[in-house]
């Protein structure tokens, strides 16, 4: 059996915002067919809320590029503070697979302690870090990944990393969501 080839990848990060705020947050998805920038999601979450996978959901199904996409990306397990991503319910409702990026890997037991001590209804959302695991070093990055084997995501990884270490997807769509707050880009992705 042959490997699934991923050409067509939407990748997900937010916008910057202050530490007091409040409210929602952007959200940029940026649309790849192989390394060609294709099109732009733009939504919102709420900081520290439980729509991040029901927004993607629907920023996602209800575009035109729903029926090409083949893979999602995710800069980091959460979005606008402490609003986890369910990756498997992403999964199931999309029937995609989802591949979590982080360039470092997370201190677990520190999120575990800000979810548990600081953030409502926390143990939820830790519910979904433990079921996903431990982060797994693929080249200079870590990932989590659902619906997609260790191999298959080291291959998009390969295709979709061109400048610095995250792939494309996931860098446009940071440079894009700190424009669209700072009103450029800037800093590191």
């Amino acid at each position: 059996m042959t490997e699934k080839h991923f050409s067509n990848v939407v990748g997900f990060d937010d916008a910057p915002f202050s530490r007091d705020h409040k409210g929602k947050v952007k959200l940029v998805g940026t649309v790849y067919a192989g390394l060609r920038f294709d099109g732009v999601l733009i939504g919102e979450v709420e900081k520290d809320g439980f729509d991040s996978a029901t927004r993607l959901i629907e920023l996602i199904g209800g575009s035109r590029f729903a029926e090409h996409i083949q893979l999602i990306m995710l800069q980091g397990i959460t979005l606008a503070g402490f609003n986890v991503v369910d990756v498997f319910a992403l999964n199931e409702r999309l029937m995609l697979p989802v591949l979590v990026v982080a360039r470092k890997q997370p201190d677990m037991m520190a999120i575990r302690e800000a979810l548990l001590s600081h953030i409502e209804k926390g143990q939820i959302k830790w519910t979904v870090l433990e079921r996903l695991g431990e982060m797994e070093q693929i080249g200079d990055v870590f990932v989590q990944r659902v619906g997609i084997s260790s191999d298959q995501a080291a291959a998009v990884l390969g295709q979709l990393i061109v400048n610095g270490n995250i792939p494309e997807p996931l860098r446009t769509a940071h440079l894009i969501a700190g424009a669209l707050v700072n009103g450029q880009s800037r800093g590191s992705v």
